[in-house]
């Protein structure tokens, strides 16, 4: 699509939308602290975000009990990676590219922690026994090296008012995951029913 304005230099950007405050442009960090510690311990999901050597971007979500995600030291975390679809698009880019992007997210919190770094695949097994789940260790695990760290305001999430229930679509009204998988992978034999218990039977007896 031919779009007629396009920004195409930081100034442009500045000149529309200003400067950071004081407090916003001194507010990174470049360790963790026991404010960063203690939101990673309370954070049951994480946004992990990479790109491949050739700049293509995946963004993925991690969740699991709060505090899975395991702290070794002011300057390292742990990710552990649990099963899942095999597409391993996070990982194969870590391989590439090893810059990652994190956002911690807490239910009922609309400020979010962001960490800004470098990561490794790692199959230590002293490391991940730590975070072993339902009898269940992880076989890898991405090692994050801490660059930067730092809160984002609730801005975001105060407009989308994404923790009010009240605000919530009625589940009758929400997407279909199964038909729009159907649709999506478009082979013959393969509808909403069929989808629809491959899911359930991975939700409920492949979580980890």
């Amino acid at each position: 699509m031919h779009f007629k304005h396009t920004v195409t230099c930081e100034d442009e950007l500045r000149s529309l939308l200003g400067t950071p405050s004081k407090t916003a442009a001194n507010k990174t960090i470049y360790h963790l602290d026991v404010h960063c510690k203690e939101f990673i311990s309370k954070a049951p999901i994480v946004f992990i975000s990479t790109s491949d050597s050739s700049g293509h971007c995946d963004t993925s979500p991690r969740g699991d009990d709060a505090g899975f995600v395991h702290i070794i030291d002011d300057h390292t975390f742990i990710i552990p990676e649990r099963p899942g679809n095999k597409r391993m698009d996070s990982l194969r880019n870590i391989l590439s590219n090893p810059y990652i992007g994190i956002l911690f997210v807490i239910p009922g919190l609309e400020e979010t922690l962001r960490i800004n770094g470098t990561a490794k695949i790692i199959r230590d097994t002293d490391i991940l026994e730590e975070m072993t789940s339902h009898g269940k260790t992880p076989l890898l695990g991405i090692a994050v090296q801490v660059e930067e760290c730092y809160i984002h305001c609730a801005k975001a999430f105060k407009r989308s008012k994404l923790w009010q229930p009240d605000s919530w679509p009625q589940k009758s009204d929400l997407p279909y995951p199964p038909k729009i998988l159907a649709d999506h992978i478009n082979m013959p034999d393969i509808n909403s029913e069929t989808i629809k218990a491959a899911l359930e039977e991975s939700y409920t007896k492949r979580l980890y």
